[in-house]
């Protein structure tokens, strides 16, 4: 045990013992939520957006845009979409169609690291 000196306000130091704790090893692994509260956040519905590309122009040709007016992305006919979870890409896939409507068909997960690097460019 070692000794230490605490100030305490206007008052002199206080002499404390100070020793180090003695703290149970925990096994690696996971630990089971107990049952339902895992199902909470599983029930909770998250908002995912789908990023076909992006441009940069010129403030006064945005506000000459209107309708049957044409801007064109940073990516081909046929490349990748991603996948946003709040702003980061978390997937990427290809555009279908799923009756009449569009649908995205997840090609690659990636892993979280990926995902947050990508996000930063």
């Amino acid at each position: 045990m070692a000794e230490a000196a605490v100030e305490s306000g206007t008052e002199s130091p206080v002499a404390v013992e100070v020793g180090e704790a003695q703290l149970p090893a925990a096994a690696p692994g996971r630990v089971n939520a107990p049952g339902g509260q895992l199902d909470i956040l599983l029930d909770t519905t998250v908002e995912i957006a789908v990023r076909l590309g992006q441009t940069k122009m010129p403030a006064r040709e945005l506000i000459q845009l209107g309708p049957g007016s044409v801007v064109a992305l940073d990516r081909a006919a046929g490349e990748p979409v991603d996948l946003l979870l709040r702003g980061i890409r978390f997937a990427t896939g290809r555009l279908v169609v799923v009756g009449d409507r569009l649908g995205v068909r997840v090609e690659e997960v990636l892993p979280a690291g990926k995902a947050a690097e990508d996000s930063e460019e």
